[in-house]
């Protein structure tokens, strides 16, 4: 059936001016990076969605160990006691919590095959499964916390997290979902906003590094902020519908979560305090990012920093002689390719034609595909088809791997480039509601508006447009003006979008 509904998909075209929403699912499919499962609400990651994801895991892990930090594991279940310890976090993710109340099933009496929960298996404490591990690691760190001497501790996991999502889409939202969350203890307040604020340019720097989107770093209101945060950081990116994504997000937690854990130290003056908290994270709607912001009509489109293929090779040839000769040329230029570091894949299956493999790696993403055939050969020429522009030249096989080298900077940049100019062809400054509901209903993109900052306004916009404060940019100047639906009094302009 799965089949079948893929080879379906894959006839009826659907572009993105026609139905964003319809063109994203499609395209997920069509470039076979994810599929629904048998659970409602989750997704099965495909290899080949999960080799890009792998990619941004390794470069991030980097990053993430290079500023001092240590991977570890925490459980997956979360005693209701310690989740209920800090009320704005048990609060702000209750409704999306899954919970295990038995711990063994037996045959139902009344439904022959059939299994029941055991009553005799019932769990004298529920336990909550993790919509994120604060409870359980603050739980932990005060076994690990005395000293100053103790501090500060760097922390990452790399892990799987449920929120029991109504309304689902594959990598943006869904019921379980991959990410990596980083949770630190630190001696004052000073180090663990530098820690916030450090994560936020890690984040920052592999968007815009590493996928190749441009992002507007800012903080959240008190309405956006983290459940048990002081103040929320996050990086925002524009979709090709002038929708904004959250793409990452970098918590300072202040003393909350040691407060309700009971977390002190001794300071070097021989005092107990309790400690300074942060955490931060991405997932795998990264992925729904790369896809929607760079993907077009034809299929997924990746940076080369991320793409697990860089460089595909399609043999063309018409008997085996000139199958032997075409793909013997094809593994010593990969050869060479590969010992200049990139990913190559010669695709010598003869199960496909030439046709076939050009969509189904075009549908991929893959950033370079070179064709060669027997004219090539005598030529010494091969043909070299860009995935990012959908251009095609003949080239030299003389200095192939150089050039090639070259060609995924320029790729890289060139996505950066578009990515950029679009963001800021549909950002707008707005001075009054009317301008206001143009840029939100009609050109669908980011306004820049003023805000009396009060939670009731933000609220009521929300409401009225479905607009949302994405963030108070950073790199914010105060401006004196007037709320653009109150008309009271603002000082600064903030960053209104409608968003995933």
């Amino acid at each position: 059936m799965l089949l079948a509904n893929f080879a379906v998909m894959a006839f009826e075209k659907v572009t993105r001016e026609e139905n964003y929403s319809e063109w994203y699912n499609n395209l997920v499919y069509k470039a076979d990076l994810a599929e629904h499962s048998a659970v409602k609400g989750c997704m099965v990651i495909k290899p080949h969605g999960y080799a890009i994801w792998e990619k941004m895991q390794k470069q991030l892990d980097h990053m993430f160990k290079e500023t001092g930090h240590s991977n570890a594991y925490f459980p997956l279940f979360v005693p209701k006691s310690l989740f209920e310890k800090e009320e704005k976090n048990a609060e702000g993710f209750a409704k999306e919590c899954a919970v295990v109340t038995h711990y063994r099933l037996k045959a139902d009496p009344n439904k022959p095959g059939s299994l029941m929960a055991d009553p005799d298996s019932k769990l004298t404490e529920e336990l909550v499964v993790r919509p994120t591990s604060e409870a359980i690691i603050w739980n932990t760190y005060k076994n690990w916390i005395q000293s100053y001497r103790d501090l500060p501790i760097l922390i990452n996991q790399w892990a799987n997290v449920v929120r029991w999502e109504m309304r689902t889409r594959l990598f943006l939202r869904t019921a379980e979902f991959l990410w990596q969350e980083g949770h630190t203890a630190h001696a004052t307040k000073e180090e663990a906003l530098i820690e916030t604020k450090q994560m936020l340019e890690v984040y920052a720097e592999f968007a815009e590094t590493f996928m190749a989107i441009p992002v507007i770093k800012g903080v959240k209101t008190e309405n956006e902020r983290f459940a048990g945060a002081d103040e929320t950081y996050c990086i925002e990116g524009m979709m090709q519908d002038g929708k904004a994504l959250q793409m990452g997000t970098s918590h300072f937690l202040g003393q909350n979560f040691a407060k309700a854990f009971d977390v002190k130290f001794q300071s070097k003056e021989g005092k107990l305090d309790y400690v300074w908290a942060t955490s931060w994270g991405v997932s795998t709607r990264l992925m729904g990012a790369l896809i929607m912001v760079h993907s077009d009509d034809e299929g997924l489109v990746v940076p080369p920093k991320l793409a697990p293929i860089q460089v595909v090779f399609v043999p063309i040839y018409k008997s085996d002689e000139e199958r032997d000769a075409v793909l013997g040329k094809m593994d010593e230029m990969a050869a060479d390719l590969k010992k200049a570091g990139l990913l190559v894949k010669v695709d010598a299956r003869d199960t496909h034609k030439p046709g076939y493999k050009f969509a189904e790696w075009e549908q991929k993403g893959v950033p370079v595909r070179l064709a060669l055939g027997p004219r090539d050969l005598a030529s010494g020429n091969i043909e070299l088809a860009r995935r990012d522009t959908k251009t095609k030249e003949v080239v030299s096989m003389e200095g192939l791997a150089d050039r090639l080298v070259a060609l995924m900077d320029e790729i890289q940049q060139s996505l950066y480039d578009k990515a950029l100019k679009y963001q800021k062809e549909k950002t707008y400054t707005v001075n009054n509601w009317e301008e206001f509901l143009d840029v939100i209903e009609t050109k669908q993109g980011f306004a820049y508006a003023h805000w009396d900052g009060t939670g009731e306004t933000e609220e009521k916009i929300k409401e009225a447009t479905k607009a949302t404060i994405r963030c108070i940019p950073l790199d914010s100047v105060l401006e004196e003006g007037v709320c653009v639906f109150s008309g009271k009094p603002s000082t600064q302009r903030v960053l209104f979008a409608k968003a995933y």
